[in-house]
This record gives structure tokens, C-alpha cells and sequence, in this order.
């Protein structure tokens, strides 16, 4: 299978999984806690890592590589439209905020 099928195919599905991210980013709070610890960024970097790579060299056969494949394109489009988002929405209130008092 390749991208550019996977990608025309399902163009809507991209585009949708882009727009939930760009909604996402835009409806997010900004989250001052501890977040994720080290050891578990790690080890999700290492397992986003084993399916790119298992993606890559087609070692999922049949229906799941292809529900692989989907999956990181769409995980990938909704990745994008998080910060894009954000920005946009930063942008947005920024520039509608008050000055502030000195």
C-alpha cells in the first residue's frame, strides 16, 4: 500500500483528524502541572518510534498494516492541527486582551 493512495482515499479522515486537532488546540487550557514524567516520555517515544518504524519496513502484513499506516497518518494530521491551533488562538487573544495597568 502506498501513502499517496492512503492519502487520497482518505483525504476527508485527514482533514477531519487535522480539524479535531486544530479544535483541540484552540480549546485547550494551558496546563501548569508536573505532566508527564521522564521515564514514561521515554518509553512512549520508544513505542511511537516501533510503529513508525514497523510502518515503514511493512512488517504488519494485510489489513492491520494498513490500519497501522491510517492510524499514524491520522495521529500525525491531528498532531499538526494541535499547536497550529493553539498559536492561532494565542494570537487571537492576545490581540483582544486589554492593556494592562501599570
Amino acid at each position: 500500500m502506498t501513502m499517496p493512495y492512503l492519502v487520497s482515499f482518505h483525504l476527508g479522515w485527514l482533514i477531519g483528524s487535522l480539524l479535531l486537532g486544530f479544535c483541540m488546540g484552540w480549546i485547550s487550557v494551558v496546563q501548569r502541572g508536573n505532566g508527564t514524567s521522564k521515564v514514561t516520555a521515554r518509553w512512549l517515544a520508544a513505542l511511537a518510534a516501533g510503529l513508525v518504524a514497523a510502518s515503514l519496513t511493512h512488517v504488519v502484513p494485510g489489513r492491520f498494516g494498513y490500519w497501522l499506516d491510517l492510524g499514524l497518518i491520522m495521529f500525525a494530521c491531528y498532531l499538526v492541527g494541535c499547536p497550529v491551533g493553539a498559536w492561532l488562538r494565542d494570537r487571537v487573544v492576545s490581540r483582544t486582551a486589554p492593556p494592562a495597568a501599570v
